[in-house]
């Protein structure tokens, strides 16, 4: 799979752990950094995921900053992102399966490694169950495409 990857300062302890990670598992990764601690701007690497994902040089995006919520909130800016901010397994699986999620954001502060190696792999392997969800998942994108809001 081709996976874009994103990561701010806050979250910046669970990029490499992740990148070689999904490179060991033979993905294809476009990594957009950032590569040292020094404060940066989120929005910034969010925006650079989220265009791989919408235009299609990646499947799916992976996003990290300090709670996780400033990635998700700039993600979701971008038309036809789907971003989901995930602490638990469960809902990893069921943003995918549910919300067709194709970016998956992560804190680094009250994330593990560990977890979110799990989160990633989870996410990687659901998939979007359609049935119910599709006519949901509908109504996101014309919301998201209504210009009257």
């Amino acid at each position: 799979m081709k996976i874009s990857i994103g990561f701010d300062h806050g979250a910046f302890l669970l990029r490499p752990p992740l990148l070689e990670h999904l490179q060991e598992e033979g993905h294809q990764v476009i990594d957009h950094g950032t590569r040292t601690r020094d404060s940066v701007d989120y929005p910034d690497y969010a925006q650079l995921v989220c265009e791989d994902v919408s235009s299609g040089r990646s499947e799916i995006g992976i996003l990290a900053c300090t709670t996780g919520i400033g990635m998700s909130i700039s993600a979701n800016k971008v038309q036809g992102i789907r971003a989901a901010l995930v602490h638990f397994e469960d809902e990893t699986a069921l943003s995918r399966q549910h919300n067709n999620a194709n970016v998956l954001c992560l804190g680094g502060l009250h994330t593990t490694v560990h977890e979110a190696l799990r989160f990633v792999d989870i996410f990687i392997a659901s998939s979007f169950e359609g049935g119910r969800h599709a006519r949901r998942v509908g109504k996101i994108s014309r919301l998201e495409n209504d210009s009257s809001l």
